[in-house]
């Protein structure tokens, strides 16, 4: 079985700084783990109980505690988040010996939703966590509402290899996390307000220790499918995008492939990957509008 931390010490100082971050959201909050098929599932739960469900999900080599830091507060006022740690990645979720090549994501999302007593959802994803709500919003239409997918582009058939964009972006920075590097690896990915993450001394913590201690190969059985151009169909009426014009990604052919197939989709000038980070208070505003429908991009 992978692990997802590469050994005890990186464990107990990503899970230390996740804690710590979790105290600058500044909100209520309760913390659950689920068992489902490929292992336990952790959920942090915030916000309004009688308000509609949104579940959350980070990118990877991030998690929940760091994603949703500038977000969650303001969030929690009208909606009730969840949350969600993904299997495989780092955070406090804990794989099985079933989490393997079988692995099922929308299985997994499923038996999290259902366990939470959720019917229909709102979802919200960053970066792979865009594409997450992307596949279930294919997979599981009819339990979707409104999914929105930040930092992420849709992935058609012409999408080239997300492994080799990983490597260009990355390289070599994340490979040899110093300081230095951890620094620059930021600079390179976001836009103008780059200081949200390197001012913010717990995040530059947190972000040395993800680089060095997370397996990335535990990720491993999040396989991404590339949606033909019916599939995209399904999911155009339902499915909005936030993209960053500096995200280094988008400008790897995401922002032309949103604009070829006519995706709702609001691009932020001098904003980069860490776009809800980036433009909190911006992209605050313009999710609460999406899932209460007072805006339609």
């Amino acid at each position: 079985m992978i692990k997802p931390y590469k050994n005890r010490r990186s464990a107990e100082k990503i899970l230390g700084t996740y804690n710590e971050l979790l105290k600058q959201w500044d909100t209520i909050i309760e913390e659950r783990d689920i068992e489902t098929t490929y292992g336990s599932t952790h959920v942090i739960v915030a916000g309004k109980i009688d308000g509609l469900p949104v579940m959350l999900f980070h990118g990877v080599g991030d998690d929940s505690a760091l994603m949703w830091l500038y977000n969650a507060k303001e969030w929690a006022e009208e909606f009730r988040l969840y949350a969600v740690d993904t299997i495989g990645g780092p955070g406090k979720s804990k794989p099985n010996s079933a989490y393997n090549e079988s692995f099922d994501v929308a299985r997994w999302v499923d038996e999290v939703r259902e366990h939470l007593g959720l019917g229909k959802v709102n979802l919200i994803g960053v970066s792979h966590g865009g594409y997450l709500v992307q596949y279930y919003n294919l997979v599981r239409h009819e339990w979707v509402d409104k999914a929105i997918s930040m930092a992420s582009s849709v992935p058609d058939e012409s999408s080239g290899s997300t492994m080799k964009k990983m490597m260009k972006v990355f390289f070599p920075e994340a490979f040899f996390p110093t300081n230095k590097n951890v620094k620059k690896l930021l600079h390179k990915m976001a836009g103008r307000n780059v200081g949200v993450f390197t001012e913010n001394e717990r995040i530059m913590t947190h972000y040395k220790w993800l680089l060095k201690g997370f397996n990335n190969m535990a990720m491993r059985y999040h396989k991404i499918k590339k949606f033909s151009v019916s599939e995209i169909n399904v999911i155009r009426e339902n499915t909005y995008y936030l993209i960053g014009e500096e995200d280094p990604f988008e400008k790897l052919g995401g922002k032309e492939a949103l604009i070829q197939h006519k995706m709702k989709v609001r691009f932020f000038e001098e904003t980069g990957h860490g776009i809800n980070h980036e433009k909190a208070e911006e992209v605050n505003q313009l999710v609460h509008q999406i899932i209460t429908n007072r805006i339609n991009l």
